[in-house]
């Protein structure tokens, strides 16, 4: 997760230069660039596809044939977070030191174990176990990759090829695309049953793995392992880095709720799970068409914190969409309707924090730390997330006035707000 700018590059907390022509040559880049990062960015939507073929319904299967009450399959998803997001930073300490090849294809085959794995567990300690090793495979093969395809887009950017952000709003894309298709494979597996949704991930992974065994590259130009002590101290004295992780934390907290609170509040409206599927490919769909003007319209007009604080404030109002109308307890196409804002607004809040975040590490970043800082800004997320996943689970399920729980989701992201870092570098 990462990047910035260079000459025209505004600070983080510094005012923006009208770049508009700049930044609208970057969208027509995909021909332009190298076979590396068309890999790489084709590896993001090949990931997302076989993750969320799976993911969206975990939920549901761990609290029917698992049989597990609401606060431990929110608790088993803060585990799965925590091990992925929580442990981003093994995985670009290891990319850093030993490069992203071995990293990435290990982490392809811990994929494929858990997931077969997680199709055959029916005892809640092994179906525990192989949630953490699905999350622990993308702690290797994420921030490997991104931090990479960051890599390459600073690379760019210097070369005069255009902001770094065109490139990783392509990524976002490739990314977003597979988290659409990804539901809808899985809704049409999950009419044969949860263990072959898991094996068709399984599969996925296995393709993905064959491919970059083939195609990724042993040495990559201008990449040199970093060795020695260090890299861990200084991160841990970076107030302004740890600040940021925190605020993203809150972000990824209010994402986290597309399964665990979205899911239980469409079973209410609906009486079934059915709509969940189409919820997630709304989704993506909105990221997949509104991405780049989105990230364009935001680099011309706001600052890395700016962009950040608008989105965390559209992740509160879509909480409180919800909030307002669930009193009414309205069912059916009407019940699902406030459920479908929130996720409107919590994708654009994505839309705006997510790039913004992942361009602020650079340059927060330590020289040859790339994909340490990188792993860490989800490391601490995540263990934010395991922190409030079991909470939020918990109150999910607590005796409180319907829109209660809803409103508390909403003061959190607010919350986030104070703790982005100010304007200068570290």
């Amino acid at each position: 997760m990462a990047e910035a700018e260079t000459a025209a590059r505004p600070r983080p907390g510094g005012p923006v230069p009208r770049r508009g022509a700049r930044f609208r040559s970057a969208f027509g880049v995909w021909g332009g660039l190298g076979p590396l990062l068309r890999l790489l960015i084709l590896t993001q939507l090949a990931f997302n596809v076989g993750f969320f073929a799976v993911l969206p319904f975990l939920s549901d299967h761990l609290g029917g044939a698992v049989g597990l009450a609401g606060w431990l399959v929110g608790l088993v998803l803060g585990l799965r977070t925590f091990s992925q997001q929580g442990l981003f930073v093994v995985g670009g300490a290891l990319a850093d030191r030993y490069g992203i090849r071995p990293v990435v294809l290990a982490g392809c085959g811990l994929r494929i174990a858990g997931f077969t794995w997680l199709g055959f567990a029916e005892r809640p300690w092994s179906v525990i176990a192989a949630v953490l090793l699905v999350g622990f495979a993308a702690a290797l093969f994420s921030p490997a990759v991104e931090s990479e395809v960051a890599r390459q887009a600073v690379a760019r950017e210097e070369a005069g090829d255009g902001p770094r952000t065109g490139v990783l709003a392509l990524f976002t894309m490739a990314g977003q695309a597979g988290a659409f298709v990804g539901p809808l494979l899985g809704a049409l597996l999950l009419e044969a049953d949860f263990r072959t949704v898991c094996l068709a991930g399984s599969v996925i992974f296995l393709l993905v793995l064959a491919g970059h065994w083939r195609l990724l590259p042993q040495h990559i130009p201008g990449r040199t392992p970093t060795r020695g002590p260090g890299g861990v101290r200084g991160l841990l004295g970076n107030r302004r880095f740890l600040a940021l992780c925190l605020a993203y934390g809150t972000y990824l907290l209010a994402y986290n709720q597309l399964y665990l609170a979205v899911p239980a509040e469409v079973e209410r409206a609906a009486g079934s799970q059915a709509p969940l599927a189409w919820l997630f490919a709304l989704s993506s769909l909105l990221v997949v068409t509104a991405q780049l003007p989105v990230t364009r319209w935001a680099a011309d007009r706001l600052d890395l914190r700016r962009s950040m604080t608008a989105g965390l404030v559209l992740l509160s109002a879509g909480f409180a969409v919800v909030a307002a109308a669930r009193p009414a307890g309205l069912t059916g196409t009407a019940g699902l309707a406030p459920v479908a804002g929130f996720v409107a607004l919590l994708t654009l809040g994505q839309m705006l924090i997510a790039p913004a975040a992942r361009a602020w590490v650079p340059d927060l970043a330590a020289p040859g730390r790339l994909g340490l800082y990188v792993g860490a800004l989800s490391s601490v997320s995540g263990l934010t997330v395991l922190v409030g996943s079991a909470a939020t689970g918990s109150l999910l399920d607590a005796d409180l006035p319907a829109a209660v729980p809803w409103l508390i989701l909403a003061a959190i992201p607010l919350a986030a707000t104070a703790l982005l870092p100010r304007a200068g570098k570290p």
